[in-house]
Formats: structure tokens, sequence, C-alpha cells
């Protein structure tokens, strides 16, 4: 299907559940934490691909830092704050992994675990 068909199909069913922001955000970072795991193990023979994979989640990254930065983000200046360390965090190691100076699954733990989080699950596993 096409994005252009799931969006007639989306747009023509008016019973669709409505989606919160917070499962959006849970669902981009559970597809871009899936697409760079993928990536890695490919990242010898397609490093396009895994390149564009921490490209795109430090931009996912970088759009939820300027969320958390606005000044009419309702989070706890705390969480906001730590959130924003994230991002900080995310660029810096991201250049690392391309360097290949450090390893991918940092990145994916920092989302696995901001996807806990937004799921309301503040337990460790």
């Amino acid at each position: 299907m096409s994005p252009l068909d799931s969006a007639r199909t989306a747009y023509a069913r008016p019973d669709a559940p409505l989606r919160t922001p917070r499962s959006l955000e849970y669902d981009l970072l559970a597809r871009m934490t899936q697409r760079m795991t993928a990536t890695a193990t490919r990242r010898d023979t397609d490093f396009p691909a895994f390149a564009g994979a921490l490209h795109d989640n430090l931009r996912l990254w970088s759009t939820l830092a300027a969320d958390v930065a606005g000044s009419g983000n309702g989070l706890p200046p705390k969480l906001r704050a730590q959130l924003f360390y994230l991002y900080q965090f995310t660029a810096a190691h991201s250049a690392k992994v391309l360097e290949t100076s450090a390893d991918i699954e940092v990145l994916v733990d920092i989302n696995t675990a901001v996807m806990r989080g937004l799921r309301g699950d503040g337990r460790r596993g």
C-alpha cells in the first residue's frame, strides 16, 4: 500500500482511534530503534542505510529537543532538561558511532528507556 493509499484509508475511517502525541512519539522511537538495529547488522555492506538510520534518529531527537526547549512545553523542568541532555548526548555519540569509535547499543538503550517512560513503565528490564 502506498503512503497516499494509507492516508486515504486513514481519513476515510471516521471510527479510527485518535493517536495521542505520546503514542506517536513512542511509535517513532520504536521505528527508529528497530531501523538502527537492523541496519547495524549490515553496516559493513550497506553503510549508507546505517548512516541514514542514525541521521533520522538524530533528526527525531533534534525535534524532541526543540519541543522540550520551548516555553510552551508542559513537562516538568527537570524532565525537560534531562530530555535535552539526552539529545546532546545522542548527537555526540552518533558522531562517534559513525567514526567507528563507539557502539550503537547506547543509542538503542536510550530510545528504549524513553519508550518505557512514554509507556508509563519505569521498571528496568
